[in-house]
């Protein structure tokens, strides 16, 4: 005990310099230097150690660089001469500036122990008072891809009635960010009562406020936590938390956060943009620094048009109507970062004037390539079945779809409700094609690939049948509206996709009085329809105009026109009933 005596009296003394700094960089674990002042006060109640020009550097399981340069340090501590725990009375830090990361892997040079180790099942020390006006934090974490450039200050919490408070207030992934966390005083923590903390963010148009607890005080590898966010656009969240969405109009999102360690899960996930609603749950397991996820995901209702650029306010003016396929685009990186089961359900989606119903997807996403086998749903009385893979192993991400729809209600389409169908039968409809982009749009409008589409048997208003050939007898069927149908024997549409144009290789519908045939194509990239139909009565009509039926505009917007060409008086009618036979759709 003299000998101890003695050598605490000579390190208060200044002696022994080196040794000190060597054993405190052994206990930190990390290298510590010194270039200013040394001052140790071990013989107190409460041990100080106050050093100035003071350099930590990085932990071995990080490559080497700076932690932290602070002008000034004071550490205040609690030793247990005899009994209790050792802990930290407090914390003070002037003019310092952090170099703080983290990589892929989840390796940090704030760790106070080697994470390829087991971890350390001792009660991590309490800091009772913390201080850091004014410091300058640069913070690369590569594992939730946030990168901040700041100042940071902390006012203490050093009295029983005081909270701890940081602010902060800078760059976070290259947009003006800031933050402010308040907890429970410092004085009152304790490794038995669990320590209460809540927390506020903002950055570009986006907010989120919420509180947790440390069960385990201050493991920050178990934390329970609830927030809530709202702004004018869910990708403005990779400005808070790192986590790349997809672009939507104003937003509220809410939920609850549970970390164990590797493992962190989302509940109770609840998003509401435009008319659209997403809730549900994702859990997330890291191991090797990949994160594995298992998402479940479900809407009531859920709207394209309210996702995309156009949905945000952020798409080029260009007066052109709403495109018909969604172009909210999606990240390719964020798709190579790990796996995923993927399981989703809505009871309404609806794609430009389409509804889908009893929408259930099942998907795996295994090192960059998304595979969703199957999307089922329902839609105009049919039944949708598709398969799905998008290979984002590089930037220009390549997909293919295979879908089939069956037993479609030709009568539900464009139907407005109370009205009768211009025409019946059951349509199927099959398409086998791959694009490339970041979007459903942009896929599309690069797809090579079939489209397919046949009804055998139905009906059809003979008043339309007849127009497509604009004669008298269906000039005077449209003006006293008559609603008389008569039989389709059949219809069929064959195009071939190339660099997202559909080409008309095949467009017919056969009646019982009028042939229809036409030609033309479809633009993808702009939506635009430049298509020609023309109907071949089959039996003698007057005063013919032979004027073809052109369907114009766009996928949302459709438009018809007919472009009058010579009128002939008689016209014998010579058309000839089509082969249904062969009016079916291709085999696979």
């Amino acid at each position: 005990m003299v000998a101890a005596l003695g050598l605490a009296a000579c390190i208060d003394a200044g002696l022994f310099r080196g040794a000190v700094i060597r054993f405190v960089s052994l206990r930190a674990g990390r290298p510590i230097s010194v270039a200013g002042a040394l001052q140790v006060h071990l013989l107190a109640r409460h041990p100080d150690l106050r050093g100035e020009r003071v350099t930590i550097d990085n932990p071995p399981w990080v490559p080497a660089g700076h932690m932290a340069q602070v002008g000034e340090i004071s550490l205040v501590m609690h030793v247990p001469w005899f009994d209790g725990t050792f802990g930290i009375v407090s914390l003070s830090m002037k003019s310092a500036t952090l170099h703080l990361m983290r990589n892929a892997a989840g390796h940090a040079n704030w760790q106070t122990s080697n994470p390829d180790l087991p971890p350390d099942t001792n009660k991590k020390p309490i800091l009772r008072s913390f201080s850091i006006p004014q410091a300058h934090v640069l913070l690369d974490d590569q594992r939730r891809h946030l990168q901040f450039d700041g100042i940071v200050s902390s006012d203490g919490g050093d009295e029983a009635t005081s909270h701890l408070t940081i602010k902060g207030k800078g760059q976070l992934n290259g947009h003006a960010d800031s933050f402010e966390i308040s907890g429970d005083p410092l004085t009152a923590a304790s490794h038995h009562i669990p320590y209460h903390f809540s927390f506020s963010e903002s950055s570009s148009g986006s907010e989120m406020e919420g509180h947790g607890v440390l069960p385990k005080p201050f493991d920050f590898d178990i934390v329970d936590a609830s927030f809530e966010a709202a702004g004018a656009d869910l990708r403005d969240l990779y400005f808070l938390t790192g986590v790349t969405l997809i672009n939507s109009g104003p937003y509220k999102l809410s939920g609850r956060i549970l970390r164990r360690g590797d493992f962190t899960g989302f509940t109770d996930l609840a998003a509401k943009t435009g008319q659209s609603d997403v809730r549900g749950s994702v859990d997330v397991h890291v191991s090797g620094g990949r994160p594995q996820l298992n998402v479940e995901l479900d809407s009531r209702f859920l709207r394209m048009a309210d996702f995309g650029l156009r949905a945000a306010g952020r798409a080029p003016e260009t007066g052109a109507p709403p495109l018909f396929l969604s172009d909210a685009t999606f990240n390719p990186p964020t798709l190579r970062l790990g796996g995923a089961d993927i399981r989703y359900r809505a009871e309404r989606l609806l794609v430009g004037r389409v509804i889908l119903a009893g929408v259930v997807a099942k998907g795996t996403l295994e090192q960059g390539v998304l595979t969703v086998t199957p999307l089922t749903a329902d839609i105009l009385g049919g039944k949708l079945r598709a398969h799905v893979r998008l290979d984002a192993k590089t930037d220009d991400p390549r997909a293919h779809a295979d879908i089939d729809i069956t037993g479609l209600q030709l009568g539900e389409i464009g139907r407005k409700e109370g009205s009768a169908p211009p025409a019946t039968g059951l349509l199927q409809v099959r398409i086998d094609a791959t694009g490339t982009g970041r979007s459903l749009h942009q896929i599309a409008a690069s797809a090579n690939g079939t489209v397919a589409a046949a009804v055998q048997q139905g009906t059809v208003r003979d008043s339309l049948a007849e127009m497509t050939g604009v004669d008298l007898r269906g000039l005077g069927l449209m003006m006293t509206k008559s609603r008389k149908e008569i039989p389709l024997r059949c219809a069929g549409a064959q195009f071939e996709a190339k660099d997202g144009t559909l080409t008309a290789t095949r467009l017919l519908a056969d009646t019982e009085s009028v042939l229809i045939t036409g030609k033309g194509e479809i633009h993808l990239d702009t939506e635009a329809l430049d298509l020609t139909i023309s109907g071949h009565p089959k039996s003698l009509r007057l005063f013919r105009f032979r004027a073809p039926v052109l369907i114009k505009g766009t996928l949302s917007h459709p438009a018809i026109d007919v472009q009058a060409h010579k009128l002939t008086l008689v016209d014998p009618g010579n058309a000839k009933d089509a082969d249904c036979a062969t009016v079916d759709l291709p085999p696979r």
